[in-house]
């Protein structure tokens, strides 16, 4: 039993070392011009079978994270995505080559969780999901939606997670990137490398990248 507490103590250690490796990125302003109009980006929506492991362009990861689920009324802090109550319970890590971050929607930054490369942990059984250069992980805090059941919880975190889900989606094919939603991934294996809580839940996954040429 000391044995097994010892490891889990190292590996929560060694995550902590690793993240402080990292550095917390400041995303460009949103470009909020760019993009097909929204009945031209329906009409490309699709979900991507194959992913390209070019490297996004800090612009596109900018505007993608906004427009997942960025502050779009700042005097109100309100999101590009509703959520049930306001709760704004969705987190979205971002899982690249060299780490995971975490969208701090309020300053726009991306904030360091763990260096090294998760992504075949977030593509499980479907290893060629893997070769997005990032992928988006949505979690909801089920905490945030106050004096309600569980059970009802659950189901607008669901709602909600699907409603960022489709923000990427959408964002995607207004600009010529390459996505789909997905369940699949490590549950126990990403809520220890992300220190989750018992309030928070794993709920989908967008790989995101270039088309493949």
């Amino acid at each position: 039993m000391k044995g097994l507490l010892s490891f889990f103590v190292l590996v929560a250690l060694s995550i902590g070392i690793r993240a402080q490796e990292l550095k917390s990125i400041i995303l460009d302003p949103p470009d909020k011009t760019r993009g097909l109009p929204v009945m031209q980006a329906l009409e490309k929506r699709a979900s991507a079978t194959e992913f390209s492991s070019d490297k996004l362009s800090p612009r596109d990861l900018s505007d993608l994270l906004w427009a997942a689920d960025g502050i779009n009324r700042p005097e109100k802090k309100l999101r590009t995505a509703p959520s049930a109550t306001n709760a704004q319970d969705i987190d979205i890590y971002v899982f690249m080559e060299e780490g995971i971050y975490l969208y701090n929607a309020g300053p726009h930054i991306l904030d360091p969780v763990a260096s090294g490369d998760y992504r075949k942990l977030v593509a499980e059984r479907q290893p060629e999901m893997a070769k997005a250069s990032v992928i988006l992980l949505l979690t909801s805090d089920i905490a945030r939606f106050r004096n309600f059941p569980d059970s009802v919880k659950l189901s607008w975190a669901a709602m909600d997670a699907g409603i960022v889900s489709q923000n990427i989606a959408i964002f995607c094919a207004s600009t010529g990137l390459s996505t789909r939603p997905r369940a699949v991934m490590d549950h126990s294996k990403l809520r220890e490398i992300l220190k989750l809580k018992d309030s928070q839940y794993l709920m989908l996954n967008n790989p995101v990248s270039y088309p493949v040429k």
